[in-house]
């Protein structure tokens, strides 16, 4: 059984060798990688020759945002498909934990994510939210998933069975998957254990390292009002939170 491992590239070409790397050690070694290199006219040209031939390589002329790179894995020719934030170093022992996850709680498996607990539905981001990610010691189910989705390539056909009115460049992706999985699926979302004492099993071993950059597409203000609108959209559209189904 193989897996798909889809890499990006965006803004951060400094980050892709040592993605590549952490994907070349992983404990679980039939792995097929893919990149997808959405445009940015500082970065096109800077990404490492070495990681681009070694993967199924796509370059676009043009910033396709963040929901792109699902449309990417269509291509991948594996029943698994994980998909990497350009900002995401796994640990070596990240694919074994993704797919032993899959196989007790059947749904899109990530690296962190957040489970919401507040009644202020409508406000994401401001809304009181637990956040899961490494530290976990057993697996959890969360509301919306990030960094990291690791799924059946089969589920892409709930992702683009609707889609929002108008594109969405820089947010809402992350929780249209989780979304969409559970509307013409019935599946759910989950966190695997990850122990603080096991770093092998992160599916992110440093976040803060790229994540909390200049670069970072969650700080932006457009960042934050399409997410804030596409959270409004799921929830009016009837997404029942895991809170409101325990």
């Amino acid at each position: 059984m193989s897996v798909t491992v889809i890499l990006n590239g965006y803004k951060r070409p400094h980050a892709l060798e040592e993605q590549y790397v952490a994907v070349e050690n992983q404990t679980y070694k039939n792995i097929n990688t893919m990149f997808w290199c959405n445009y940015h006219d500082a970065s096109m040209s800077v990404f490492p020759e070495r990681v681009v031939n070694a993967c199924t390589s796509a370059f676009c002329n043009k910033n396709l945002g963040v929901w792109a790179r699902f449309a990417f894995a269509l291509n991948a020719p594996t029943k698994y498909i994980c998909i990497l934030d350009d900002d995401t170093i796994p640990g070596c022992g990240w694919i074994d934990n993704c797919l032993t996850t899959i196989q007790t709680h059947r749904g899109l498996i990530g690296a962190r994510g957040v489970r919401m607990i507040g009644s202020d539905y409508l406000s994401y981001p401001n809304c009181i939210y637990d956040n899961v990610a490494r530290g976990t010691e057993k697996v959890e189910q969360v509301d919306i998933i990030g960094h990291c989705w690791f799924f059946e390539r089969d589920w892409l056909r709930a992702y683009w069975a609707e889609m929002p009115q108008q594109a969405l460049l820089y947010g809402g992706e992350d929780m249209h998957f989780s979304y969409a999985i559970q509307k013409h699926l019935g599946l759910y979302s989950y966190i695997p254990a990850q122990p603080e004492n096991n770093p092998d099993s992160w599916g992110s071993t440093n976040p803060s390292k790229y994540g909390e950059d200049v670069n970072a597409t969650s700080l932006t203000r457009s960042g934050h009002e399409q997410s804030n609108a596409y959270w409004n959209y799921i929830m009016h559209q009837g997404y029942k939170l895991v809170k409101d189904r325990t």
